[in-house]
């Protein structure tokens, strides 16, 4: 396709990178419908073995996310988007041909490499080369895209697995090839600072061994025993790796997280809302699916389909959740959607039973944990980023999605130490019982961090602070 004016090349721009935070974002918890069939393609994995198809990805995702955003501030966003785009399509194609179960582990860590390069120049490239009066709208239509994507994830395994669950990975590199060929051509090549020194990559690899260490004492504590030497040994690590994490964060010249950016409080309370937020929504998906498949003994395709009402909310109220922020604030909209997230992880709990009731058990509930995740996760992505200067725009919204990530690994690792153990519907019952009411508690914990990402009264008509104060203040160069 020819692509020859700079009119044109702009608009192309935003479903460039709406597609690629599609993709990222789909590949997030789109394999979860696709567990049993994995499984039995590689039998004898437990379900904590195959909860590491979706771990590894997050662990690798959220520790490089920020390492990567700042290099592409450092050599250029468009090469890091490409470089990122292009390894995320090597590794789905590697991913559907696997020839085991670990093998398929380490290739979806090589997709989330690519995705970790990928996630924070899309976002990056977004907020530079948009006009200000059209930025916002633009962050709220990329974020809703990713949000929609997480939550669909599921409808489009179930579909895909009917015919193999390799075609879950396979479908990702005609998705991905297309953008690639439009990127070369569309997307400016922005550079922000080359002087700057070189990330703390040492400070990734302690972040990916310290939530892996967590997530490995998690997953496997039902079957190590939790007072074994090897769990609380992972807990040591774990432990460890953050503090460590933590020291190099204060005294590296170019650290994963900037102490600076924590102390916008938009972008710290964001953080803190995204983490418990992903944790419930990542925890609650998963259990809806493992309950369909597991007790009401669903297909894959029939647990997609039922699914779907979900997703079907979510592109629709994040609209909402755009005009709702306008008038009460980013934090009290995220607050709204985070408690009713709650509210219908309750609604759950309260009406599945043993028997298939779709209609009057599970979709109530489903509707409206779709209108939280509308409400709640494109506003938290879009407040976030929205003070931080350009020049660390990438890096801004790495850390957002690094939280989010960490969530993920959280919510994944705790549902699979409750439901895992459980078999025969007693036992079954009271674990996804028990692992409900924890997606609620944090669901309601979000809310609360949520308020906090009000900062102060909405300024007067026509007024807007340079997006560089916040940052230049928390400094303390101003």
């Amino acid at each position: 396709m020819e692509i020859s004016s700079q009119r044109d090349r702009a608009s192309w721009l935003l479903p460039v990178l709406c597609v690629s935070a599609f993709m990222a974002n789909l590949d997030l918890f789109i394999v979860n419908v696709a567990f049993g069939a994995i499984g039995r393609t590689f039998s004898g994995s437990s379900l904590a073995h195959l909860s590491w198809v979706l771990n590894v990805y997050a662990i690798l995702y959220a520790a490089l996310l920020v390492p990567l955003g700042r290099l592409s501030d450092r050599f250029g966003q468009k090469a890091g988007f490409l470089a990122g785009l292009a390894l995320f399509t090597v590794g789905s194609a590697a991913c559907a041909v696997a020839p085991g179960l670990w093998a398929l582990v380490a290739f979806r860590g090589v997709q989330a490499v690519g995705a970790a390069a990928m996630t924070p120049t899309s976002l990056g490239l977004l907020l530079t080369a948009t006009p200000a009066p059209r930025r916002v709208r633009a962050v709220r239509i990329w974020a809703a895209t990713g949000g929609l994507a997480a939550a669909a994830g599921p409808v489009a395994g179930g579909l895909l697995v009917e015919a193999s669950w390799r075609w879950v990975f396979l479908v990702n590199v005609p998705i991905g090839v297309a953008p690639l060929l439009l990127a070369v051509r569309c997307l400016p090549d922005t550079r922000h600072d080359r002087a700057a020194t070189w990330p703390d990559l040492l400070g990734g690899v302690i972040a990916v061994i310290a939530i892996g260490s967590l997530a490995l004492a998690l997953v496997q504590g039902s079957s190590w025993g939790w007072s074994s030497g090897k769990v609380i040994a992972a807990l040591a690590v774990a432990v460890a790796g953050t503090a460590l994490f933590r020291y190099r964060s204060l005294r590296h010249p170019a650290p994963v997280v900037e102490p600076a950016l924590l102390r916008v409080r938009t972008f710290r309370w964001s953080n803190l809302t995204a983490l418990a937020f992903n944790s419930a929504f990542a925890a609650g998906l998963l259990a809806n699916i493992l309950w369909l498949q597991d007790v009401w003994h669903y297909s894959a395709l029939r647990t997609g389909l039922a699914v779907a009402p979900g997703p079907l909310m979510v592109p629709l109220f994040a609209a909402v959740g755009q005009r709702l922020a306008r008038r009460i604030g980013a934090g009290w909209t995220t607050a709204l959607g985070s408690t009713l997230f709650a509210a219908g992880t309750v609604l759950l709990i309260l009406s599945l039973g043993e028997r298939s009731h779709y209609v009057a058990e599970a979709l109530p509930g489903w509707l409206v944990t779709g209108v939280a995740v509308g409400l709640a996760l494109p506003t938290i992505l879009s407040s976030a980023t929205v003070d931080l200067p350009a020049a660390r725009s990438a890096t801004g919204s790495a850390v957002v999605n690094m939280a989010r990530q960490i969530g993920t690994v959280l919510g994944v690792s705790t549902l699979i130490a409750l439901v895992g153990p459980a078999h025969g519907y007693p036992a079954l019952h009271t674990a996804f019982t028990e692992a409900r009411w924890l997606v609620a508690g944090l669901a309601l914990l979000g809310a609360l961090t949520a308020i906090r990402m009000n900062t102060a009264p909405p300024a007067p008509p026509g007024h807007h602070e340079p997006r560089t104060a916040p940052v230049r203040r928390a400094a303390g160069v101003e």
